[in-house]
């Protein structure tokens, strides 16, 4: 498939909007990841928008959506359980209308939060990429939103950066050593939480989602 897909897709009483970006080379083939906005973001904010360019081009085909309440307008994200109903229905019009040989579920911060708790209730999927992972609130580590890992059976890629607020290192090796399905943890070096580097880190920012894209294409191969 070469062309992109824009779909509203039904979830209860509302609707959504999802796009579907194709590999732009090398396929992976049959290999499609739906990804979840962070909390502050949408379908077409700058770091979702950049990451699905990254992954198309290194062969993987890419589902952006709206949560519902971004849908409305609203900056107040739904409670979680609301959040997974709209992302299982994304996922399951990704199912019918794409047939993924591979099927990945995850995002950026609150979306791939919400990905994981899908993982952990043995959602079907076959892999969890996650995206700066809200391990914690800046400012308060002892917060951990880390309880529901180890139920998380599917292998997983984890890409955060070391100047992350939201995730201190430590702590989540810490939390990944109580995982006991295949967990990669990608450290991307001066990224914050929007993988964003200073100049003084010798590198910019495209360079830091190549390190992605390209970490991401050799691990979807490993679990191929």
């Amino acid at each position: 498939m070469s062309d992109s897909l824009s779909w509203r897709i039904p979830v209860g009483d509302d609707k959504t909007s999802a796009i579907f970006d194709p590999a732009t080379a090398d396929n992976i083939d049959g290999a499609v990841f739906v990804c979840a906005h962070g909390a502050g973001g949408s379908i077409n904010d700058r770091s979702t928008a950049a990451v699905a360019k990254a992954l198309t081009s290194c062969g993987l085909g890419v589902v952006r959506f709206n949560f519902l309440y971004k849908e409305k307008g609203s900056g107040r994200p739904d409670p979680m359980p609301r959040l997974e109903k709209c992302f299982e229905a994304v996922v399951e019009r990704a199912r019918e209308e794409l047939k993924p040989s591979t099927l990945i579920i995850g995002g950026r911060s609150m979306g791939g939060r919400a990905a994981s708790m899908m993982a952990a209730r043995q959602f079907e999927c076959d892999g969890l990429l996650l995206l700066a992972y809200p391990l914690h609130p800046p400012g308060h580590p002892e917060k951990l939103r880390d309880a529901h890992l180890p139920s998380i059976e599917v292998p997983v890629i984890c890409f955060s950066g070391t100047r992350d607020p939201f995730c201190t290192p430590e702590l989540m090796e810490a939390a990944v050593e109580k995982v006991k399905t295949k967990w990669e943890m990608h450290w991307l070096e001066a990224a914050d939480h929007s993988f964003h580097v200073p100049k003084s880190s010798g590198r910019n920012d495209a360079q830091v989602l190549d390190e992605v894209s390209g970490a991401t294409r050799k691990w979807i191969e490993g679990i191929r």
